[in-house]
């Protein structure tokens, strides 16, 4: 897939704080704060409908924005995207900057292909995912959508670990000390029920018919002595 590189256009914000936020969402902008590669932190306001159509498409955290403040462009990645509980509304954006290097830290999704030609999850198995994201360095102009892993031939009791995946050039694992799991396939749980036998369902309605015949004969025996 080839890299793309989204604009967004910002203003910068004077006044920083709940009241002066709230202001700026009720102007129809969406605090954001610009921070990191050892640079002071810069608010700025994003447009909220262009915003909304970009988070909408999906994986906005890992995508490259290239910031327009003024005509002053700077390259970042989103990092944390806040939501109103309530109204589900955007709140405010927290946008990493992208150094020199180009190198950045990012959660690349994991897909997994061909889960009908597994022969354990055809036998009723379970893909019990670990990971369903991927830390990773990576340049941001070669950062991939996501990891494929493939089902094909694996079956009960196969563990995917890291090492199952081809990386891209360029792209480092964070974990780099252990061949972590990035799922599994399990065999599937059967819930056992305990059923009594037929024989000792009839020993024990023989005994509640001894014990109900033993009531009634000690109650005639009393009846007898009252007399």
């Amino acid at each position: 897939m080839a890299f793309e590189l989204i604009e967004l256009k910002a203003t910068a914000r004077e006044r920083v704080g709940k009241g002066a936020a709230r202001q700026a969402r009720r102007d129809g902008q969406i605090p954001a704060v610009i921070y990191g590669d050892s640079k002071p932190p810069k608010p700025i306001s994003l447009d909220h409908h262009e915003l909304a159509l970009q988070v909408k498409k999906g994986h906005f955290t890992s995508t490259v924005v290239e910031v327009n403040l003024g005509g002053k462009k700077e390259k970042v990645i989103p990092r944390d995207v806040q939501v109103h509980p309530v109204r589900d509304t955007l709140v405010h954006v927290d946008l990493l900057r992208i150094g020199a290097d180009g190198v950045i830290r990012a959660a690349i999704p994991v897909r997994f292909l061909n889960e009908a030609l597994s022969p354990g999850l055809k036998r009723g198995g379970v893909l019990n995912v670990v990971r369903h994201d991927i830390e990773v360095y990576c340049p941001y102009d070669s950062m991939p959508p996501f990891f494929e892993v493939d089902l094909d031939g694996l079956d009960i009791g196969t563990t995917i670990h890291m090492s199952t995946i081809t990386l891209p050039d360029g792209i480092k694992p964070v974990i780099s000390d252990r061949d972590f799991t990035v799922a599994t396939i399990q065999g599937a749980v059967k819930q056992e029920v305990e059923e009594t036998p037929a024989e000792e369902e009839e020993a024990a309605d023989d005994e509640d018919k001894e014990k109900a015949e033993g009531d009634a004969a000690n109650k005639d025996a009393g009846g007898d002595d009252k007399k």
